[in-house]
């Protein structure tokens, strides 16, 4: 990945991932063209100095669906209450470690579809996971990083707050800083 590709890659990472990269969300989702052996080259470093993790969940001709994610904060997400067997409808056993959930999770990915269990696994409340399947992604009380459908006014905070993120992030490149000072400096901010 040339100097400039690095760049730009990530720009669109910090546009998209923000609040994951800055520790108040568990994972997000972007879509990427960038080629697997170029990933990969950035994958290794960005895991060892960010303590994230990235996973391509599928590949569609020439974009990828790019999973970043904190494993710990995953984790927890899955141990709420009701969500294992939420999960379990769809496949997931509780004794499954996270490497083989995300492989289920990936297995179950379609181009151009979503199985609807993915938004436990980017922080989304199971009340509103569920709430989205029994109404089609009909009727609900707010939209913003998702519909919502149980308690909208500590959704519009969430989103506020991944706003924030966004920006503050998005900022500290704009000025000039380096991807990883730019992450610490606006960990401070955001504390």
């Amino acid at each position: 990945m040339s100097e400039l590709e690095r760049r730009h890659f990530t720009q669109t990472l910090a546009l998209h991932t923000a609040p994951t990269l800055l520790g108040i969300k568990c994972a997000n989702l972007m879509t990427v063209s960038v080629s697997g052996e170029q990933l990969a080259s950035f994958q290794e470093d960005f895991e060892r100095r960010s303590g994230l993790q990235m996973q391509i969940l599928c590949r569609c001709k020439e974009r990828s669906l790019l999973y970043v994610y904190h494993p710990s904060l995953v984790q927890m997400q899955l141990e709420l209450p009701g969500v294992t067997e939420f999960l379990r409808q769809y496949g997931y056993r509780a004794e499954m470690p996270l490497a083989d959930k995300l492989t289920h999770l990936a297995s179950r990915m379609e181009c151009g579809g979503f199985p609807h269990e993915i938004g436990i696994f980017l922080g989304y409340p199971l009340a509103d996971v569920k709430g989205f399947i029994a109404n089609e992604g009909r009727n609900c009380l707010l939209c913003g990083c998702w519909k919502v459908y149980h308690d909208p006014e500590l959704a519009r905070q969430t989103f506020a707050n991944y706003d924030r993120c966004r920006t503050i992030l998005c900022d500290k490149l704009k000025q000039g800083y380096e991807f990883y000072q730019a992450l610490e400096v606006s960990k401070e901010e955001i504390a």
